[in-house]
């Protein structure tokens, strides 16, 4: 990857009301490894985007843009286009499910995600309560961004971050499968919102929410076992269905252990999955329908200040962080057949379990920050490790190199027929290592 980006943010203030506007450009050089892929694209499968890259890594769009206002002293309106991000962590989304990702040029973790987020035209009110030492969030969209806008965006053409064994492949050209963005249970179009309180209870801090949105990653109406209406593309259509979340969140110090510990809690109403491991003897796993269920989705974190300065020389308390993500699908049968995602064979299981944790060390004043992260796939057996270190020059430069490394327990090959590939089973032969410089101005 050779990529180069350009923010720029413009504000300004008209009597009551704040205009702010910011725009990106991205562009990209095609490396030798990026021109194969492409190369492999055209003559693998022609006409669909893969066959000029550049058209999805190249952008220039202005990605947000609202007017901020305020009703007398305790009512707060944002109206236009624009990220919100719920919920207690970046990595794992129980109730953070408003705004989609875009995935295609960076996939996995990302150090900003407000690069990866994909802002929607939205009105956002915030109204202060201070007799209940809290506030209300109401949120509605009312369904007229663009078509892409919603939901998280991956590399189905072939490109660099193309699940394993699909490099190369463009599961978008014409004739197979498309994205429908106005199905049935899954039309673009449709009003969606949802309203979150957040509060102070003693100590602690805590949020109830309710939300109306779309699955943040697609799934596939097969065209053999059509849900709801038949599909477009010979194969099927990727389609967003909505579903109902139900959240709720707390955190809070706990001096006994000198840490802050925090909850959260989704109950996700009609997730849609794939079934149908071994449709057509295995050939197009995933493609056997859809089922809906309930989801539990919870998490734990716990973040403490680990004072290493003697022994490791820092200039501050080194951030530590250990997070526990489970995702809990209710009436679980195994008769249903389940799976992970379309294209892949393994089954989902009723608990799959997540233990990730990182830690940052600080030196020369918070300037040199070395980091490391890390994570377990508790229920499949698969990881991964990203060391990094960020150097800060001055008031404007940014330096970081990072290393993202993935321990697949098992991956599917080209032709394969297999049942034991899990969701980081697709980054196997994906490991990266970036190096990054930024310019504040």
């Amino acid at each position: 990857m050779l990529r180069g980006s350009v923010e720029l943010d413009a504000n300004a203030k008209t009597g009551p009301f704040q205009w702010t506007v910011v725009g990106r450009a991205d562009r990209e050089v095609l490396t030798p490894y990026e021109k194969q892929l492409q190369d492999q694209v055209r003559a693998n499968s022609p006409g669909g985007p893969g066959s000029s890259m550049l058209g999805f890594y190249d952008q220039t769009q202005l990605r947000e843009y609202y007017v901020d206002f305020d009703v007398g002293p305790r009512v707060h309106f944002r109206l236009g286009k624009q990220e919100v991000a719920w919920g207690e962590t970046d990595f794992f989304h129980p109730t953070d499910l408003i705004n989609g990702y875009d995935f295609r040029w960076r996939s996995f973790i990302e150090r900003d995600n407000d690069e990866l987020r994909k802002p929607l035209i939205m009105a956002n009110g915030n109204f202060d309560i201070p007799a209940l030492q809290g506030s209300l969030q109401v949120l509605i969209r009312p369904g007229i961004d663009q078509l892409t806008d919603i939901g998280n965006t991956y590399d189905l053409s072939g490109g660099r971050w193309a699940e394993q064994p699909n490099k190369g492949a463009d599961f978008l050209a014409p004739g197979a499968l498309t994205t429908n963005y106005r199905s049935r249970y899954a039309n673009e179009n449709d009003v969606s919102g949802g309203v979150r309180w957040t509060g102070i209870l003693g100590s602690a801090n805590y949020a109830i929410s309710y939300l109306n949105t779309y699955h943040p990653d697609p799934i596939v109406n097969s065209a053999f076992v059509p849900w709801g209406q038949k599909p477009k593309g010979t194969l099927g259509d990727f389609i967003f269905p909505k579903m109902n979340v139900f959240g709720a969140s707390i955190s809070n110090e706990i001096p006994a252990i000198d840490s802050v510990v925090a909850a959260e809690v989704a109950y996700q109403n009609n997730v849609a999955y794939n079934v149908g491991s071994n449709f057509l003897n295995g050939a197009l796993p995933g493609f056997g329908g859809v089922i809906t269920k309930d989801v539990v989705v919870s998490s734990l974190r716990i973040d403490k200040q680990l004072r290493l300065m003697q022994l490791l020389g820092t200039s501050e308390d080194t951030l530590a962080s250990l997070q526990l993500f489970d995702t809990w699908i209710q009436n679980f049968h195994d008769s249903d057949d389940l799976v992970y995602q379309a294209g892949f064979g393994k089954k989902a299981k009723q608990h799959t379990t997540l233990l990730t944790g990182f830690f940052t060390l600080n030196y020369m004043n918070s300037r040199l920050n070395p980091g490391l992260a890390a994570g377990l796939d508790i229920s499949n057996g698969d990881a991964f490790v990203i060391p990094s270190v960020e150097y800060k020059v001055g008031n404007h430069w940014r330096f970081v190199a990072e290393a993202d490394i993935f321990f697949p327990r098992h991956q599917k090959y080209p032709g394969q027929i297999e049942q034991s590939t899990a969701p980081l089973g697709g980054f196997a032969n994906n490991d990266q290592f970036m190096i990054r410089a930024t310019y504040q101005f």
